[in-house]
């Protein structure tokens, strides 16, 4: 281990582990749970001098985005230099968690060994501009000692990732930043979807546009539309009580409510990472930060969890296509989820259509995203970029709000 000054200026040591055979950056990381936050991914980089394209060798020592401390025998507090009661409560189950599976011999309390996992102190914000509901179990208020961690952890071992009051009334609307400042605040209508995960995804974004129509004048860039219509169904969901995730993320530029929206490549991923340039690098990255987020939720006994993958298709100009949505081979969960949000598409072309049809489809699909992601999932293509009529369904705000709410639908059984 490497001796260097810690984040409080206290005198700490860099941890470094062998790669195994068969390990790369993320599924190290991933190991000792870093690999949900970009800062962590960045760091491990820097750390290494590694690129994104860097193979990790084995038996090879890496140092890994955790500080270690000699444990003064008082608190996680004073040993760190800090007095941030949540922040102690953060690194203390950081280290029972590795404790538990086996990737710390001892507790630090008996080593005298604390790791503080570099995002605790370096990664902006709570990771997330989706603002969480406050916890059932306040951790950080009137806690006396340590000590009473265990107990209190305890109390709180039900709690869900969003703990809202039985009534309603009581919560207020909520500031999500992520939304822009138009569609900000976010008001709870109901609770349908409360103790409900689903990570969205939307299609490409960075380097990759994705699929590019034209209309006049105008460049129409699938990642654009996919990711307004993302947002919207983030914001419905946690309308309903749900626990969105957005994978994809441009924190400048909210759900916007003009037909052409101008492409950009600066989105990121959850954490904070960029995307990189290469296609199966990026696919492996956002995949990979569903796993861990997925295995996190799940060990807290939370079963339902969903994957939304976004897309616009690039077809025949001349073609006109309805909403397709694809499951995972064999996933009979999946498979509920894309018949219920294609029955509820079929039933509202009906409503407002009458008479035009729908000839949107549900099948098995051996995609990146629904293979390599851990939760049931369901990939969704919107429309034909290329065609005209089909182009309607996305340059126009209202459309996209509809597909959202349709969508939405589709996800409240």
């Amino acid at each position: 281990m490497a001796l260097l000054l810690g984040s409080a200026g206290l005198q700490a040591e860099q941890l470094a582990v062998e790669a195994r055979r068969g390990d790369g950056i993320y599924s190290l990381l991933r190991r000792y749970d870093l690999v949900a936050y970009g800062c962590n991914i960045d760091e491990f980089k820097r750390l290494n001098r590694l690129t994104n394209s860097s193979k990790l060798l084995v038996g090879y020592r890496y140092e890994l985005p955790i500080e270690v401390f000699r444990y003064d025998g008082t608190s996680i507090r004073s040993t760190t230099g800090n007095d941030d009661w949540d922040r102690a409560v953060a690194i203390k189950e950081y280290n029972e968690s590795l404790l538990a599976s086996g990737l710390r011999e001892s507790d630090y309390r008996q080593d005298m060994l604390l790791y503080v996992p570099y995002h605790i102190d370096h990664c902006s914000g709570n990771f997330s501009q989706v603002k969480r509901e406050p916890d059932i179990v306040n951790l950080g208020e009137n806690a006396g000692s340590e000590e009473e961690l265990d107990r209190l952890k305890d109390r709180a071992a039900d709690r869900q990732p969003i703990a809202v009051p039985d009534q309603v009334t009581l919560a207020g609307p909520r500031t999500f930043k992520i939304f822009g400042e138009r569609y900000a605040q976010v008001p709870l209508i109901d609770r349908e979807l409360a103790g409900r995960i689903f990570y969205i995804v939307a299609g490409h974004g960075g380097p990759d546009p994705g699929a590019v129509g034209r209309r006049g004048n105008h460049l129409l860039a699938e990642d654009e539309y996919a990711y307004d219509v993302a947002l919207r169904l983030c914001r419905n969901i946690l309308e309903h009580g749900g626990t969105p995730y957005m994978i994809i993320r441009d924190e400048n530029d909210g759900i916007r409510d003009e037909e052409y929206l101008t492409p950009d490549s600066d989105e990121t991923v959850w954490g904070g990472a960029s995307l990189p340039r290469n296609q199966k690098s990026r696919l492996f990255q956002r995949s990979d930060i569903i796993n861990a987020l997925y295995e996190e939720n799940l060990a807290k006994g939370i079963i339902d969890q969903t994957m939304i993958a976004i897309h616009i298709d690039s077809r025949h100009r001349g073609q006109r296509i309805d909403v397709f949505l694809y499951y995972p081979e064999g996933d009979l969960r999946g498979a509920h989820r894309a018949e219920q949000i294609q029955r509820t598409f079929s039933a509202k072309y009906d409503q407002y259509r009458p008479g035009r049809g729908y000839e949107g489809s549900v099948s098995e699909r051996d995609l990146h995203m629904l293979r390599e992601t851990k939760p049931s999932g369901v990939y969704i293509e919107l429309a034909n970029i290329a065609n005209p009529s089909d182009q309607q369904r996305i340059i126009e705000p209202r459309n996209r709000q509809l597909l959202a709410d349709w969508l939405l639908l589709g996800l409240i059984d």
